[in-house]
């Protein structure tokens, strides 16, 4: 039994609360349900962010993209854990999202990487600050990205990749940048307090929340076991019992505090390192930012066709080649997200959910220079209003411009958990638009 809200519909920003006198039952048959993902969120990483929280307005979405992240950056594959959460960090500098950064740089150091590495890319090994080019170019004007940037880091030396570390590293980079534009998107870079610390910290036993409650507390789960003895014989059992509770309550709330004291200090250490620090450190030409694929006081960029090279004709059977079980992840992904409700929100608009959700798609790629022969781009227009094309452009291209008012302007008439909806398609159609451009380098290389 766990406590639980009755709606997950609470305003943009706000935390996991304690519910009084709302009981639900919780079945290893019910996975969907969001309150047993933020459990297993809690469990892993103490404490419930603010992404997790904005994504279980979807819950199946919730948990395809858990289960790929946990993939990415926890289960077996081709790079060392600590470099895993550094390439993690220089994928959200790009966009000066701080959130991303605190969060990787606390694993990066449970991870047991050099805190050394955390003064910026001059103390880095030479093959991970060979990473920056492709970094900066898929973060901006994935476009740009060709088979010699691809040959230059696979090229032998000492430094070199190999091309599973490659594929890797690019998963990690597009994942990044992609949940960067989420993060600013709905708001969950406002959840950094004074000197880029997060607000949101586990609940000390007293004031536990539901999810809390689930987690494996010795103490709950205790006092659970002892509530469903039938009945106490006598009052020396009682006593017994008594002191037997108050033992493991004050059992529990040492081994609380002794995991709250180990979690400041390594707050402590995260605010050091990236408080007062300037994310430029971990950038290459920081100044690099998005243009607009094709500009009309230039020549004709060459336009990416879908036709010519997909994901699912190409780039999944590449990825998950190279990088065992990770493109079936993100195919599931891509499709959770195309598959979730949408019916209130293209209704207002007089359409199909599909042709709605295609519009947004298809204008984020237009934006990356992606085209789609069988569609007619007039259709943004027409489907797309003013304010919300602007904000999604925002988002997807320069995220770290991003501002809360934004979020509140755009479609007054939609319900907050739309909202996360929007942003959910912007960070899947902007990763495997990056995805795309850089499977495509590869493919190129690997023919030539």
């Amino acid at each position: 039994m766990i406590v639980c809200p009755q709606s997950m519909e609470h305003p943009r920003g706000s935390r996991c609360q304690r519910l009084q006198g709302q009981v639900v039952k919780m079945s290893s048959s019910e996975p969907e349900r969001p309150q047993f993902l933020f459990v297993k969120a809690l469990a892993s990483r103490g404490r419930l962010e603010a992404v997790t929280q904005q994504m279980g307005y979807h819950p199946q979405y919730l948990d395809s993209f858990l289960k790929t992240q946990h993939y990415l950056l926890h289960m077996d594959g081709p790079l060392p854990f600590d470099c895993r959460h550094y390439i993690a960090i220089m994928a959200a500098a790009r966009h000066r999202c701080r959130y991303l950064v605190n969060l990787h740089v606390l694993q990066f150091l449970r991870a047991g990487g050099d805190p050394q590495w955390l003064r910026g890319l001059d103390f880095i090994p030479p093959k991970l600050r060979n990473l920056s080019e492709i970094n900066k170019i898929l973060a901006h004007r994935p476009w740009l990205v060709t088979k010699e940037h691809i040959e230059k880091l696979l090229k032998i030396s000492e430094w070199s990749w190999s091309l599973a570390e490659l594929v890797h590293a690019v998963v990690l980079l597009a994942h990044c940048h992609a949940l960067a534009s989420f993060v600013f998107g709905c708001g969950c870079e406002q959840e950094e307090g004074p000197g880029g610390r997060g607000t949101l910290k586990p609940l000390s036993p007293g004031n536990q929340c539901f999810c809390e409650a689930a987690s494996g507390n010795g103490c709950t789960q205790e006092l659970l076991r002892i509530g469903r003895k039938r009945s106490l014989d006598s009052c020396m059992e009682l006593d017994s019992l008594r002191e037997r509770i108050q033992r493991i309550h004050l059992e529990a709330e040492g081994r609380e505090e002794t995991r709250l004291l180990q979690q400041d200090r390594e707050e402590d250490l995260v605010g050091e390192v990236t408080g007062a620090t300037n994310l430029a450190c971990y950038m290459q030409d920081p100044d690099f930012g998005y243009q607009d694929f094709a500009r009309r006081d230039e020549d004709q960029t060459q336009v990416f066709r879908v036709q010519d090279y997909s994901w699912e004709d190409h780039g999944f059977s590449l990825v998950n080649r190279l990088y065992s079980d990770i493109g079936h992840l993100l195919d599931e992904k891509f499709r959770m997200v195309d598959g979730l409700q949408s019916s209130a929100m293209a209704k207002r608009q007089g359409c199909e959910p599909s042709v709605f959700k295609r519009g947004i798609w298809n204008y984020i790629h237009c934006m990356f220079g992606i085209r789609y022969d069988d569609y007619d781009y007039a259709e943004v227009n027409h489907l797309l209003e003013r304010m919300l094309k602007v904000y999604i452009k925002t988002v997807t291209c320069y995220p770290e411009k991003t501002n809360p008012e934004m979020f509140d302007r755009f479609w007054k008439q939609f319900k907050h958990s739309e909202k996360v909806h929007v942003n959910l398609l912007i960070l899947e159609a902007r990763m495997q638009a990056e995805l795309l451009y850089a499977l495509q380098a590869i493919t190129q290389y690997m023919v030539s």
